[in-house]
């Protein structure tokens, strides 16, 4: 590493951090079957979601007609006796059974709107456990492949520790103000700031240099020479 000259250092640190974005990288390309399981999982998670909801909704409105069909029931009970006590003519009878009609009428009507209800609440439990179990008989697959692809990333990671210490190593014998517009042109120059000059071009967006450039980059000294079209420090491995 010593007899590397200030530009080779930075040369070799590009190349350590372009292998460290693809590794980066790597991590982010999550294998077909986790994909697809957490996809599944989505699923199941939403439609569950969304059944539960919905189920709710019903029981609500099964559990409204049922207090409404019960309060029906406590007026025609109430009417009844009422008929008994206070109904002493054919007049106030019929107007009674008329009333007792309607109240009866009304409780049918709940009824028959209940029975549909009902059936819906049946139909999403069911679906909902259905769901549910489908969820729970996904779990250990998924766990599976989540401790697998947790083993994938380490490795990927583990395979870039030789290389992060050597990047540090070789920071400490350059000058930093150097590292840190290498980093700032890296982050806006698509990951490449140190750009090989060939056949007079510069190799990141190859534009011909000019002559004065080109020879100024073939001396290799610090600070290093930036290309006038895109901006990244240049270097010549064959001068």
């Amino acid at each position: 590493m010593s007899e590397l000259t200030p530009l080779q250092r930075l040369h070799r640190i590009q190349a350590i951090d372009l292998n460290l974005d693809r590794l980066r990288a790597e991590e982010g390309n999550f294998p077909d079957d986790l994909r697809s399981a957490r996809a599944e999982q989505d699923r199941l998670n939403n439609d569950l979601e969304d059944t539960e909801i919905t189920l709710e909704g019903v029981e609500k409105r099964v559990r409204q007609h049922e207090q409404d069909l019960a309060s029906l029931r406590e007026q025609v009970a109430r009417a009844r006796e009422e008929q008994e006590k206070n109904a002493f003519d054919a007049r106030a009878q019929s107007q009674y059974g008329s009333r007792i009609q309607q109240l009866e009428e009304r409780a049918e009507e709940l009824e028959e709107d209940l029975a549909p209800l009902r059936e819906r609440v049946r139909e999403l439990s069911d679906k909902a456990s259905g769901l549910r179990e489908q969820h729970r008989a996904l779990r250990p697959q998924l766990g599976e492949l989540e401790t697998r692809d947790e083993t994938r990333i380490q490795d990927l990671r583990d395979q870039g520790a030789d290389e992060r210490q050597e990047r540090a190593d070789l920071t400490v014998g350059l000058d930093a103000r150097t590292v840190k517009e290498y980093d700032q042109i890296r982050k806006a120059k698509k990951g490449v700031g140190l750009a090989e000059v060939r056949g007079g071009r510069c190799s990141a967006c190859n534009v011909v240099l000019p002559v004065n450039v080109q020879q100024k980059v073939a001396q290799g000294k610090l600070p290093p020479v930036k290309c006038p079209s895109c901006g990244r420090f240049l270097i010549r491995l064959d001068a």
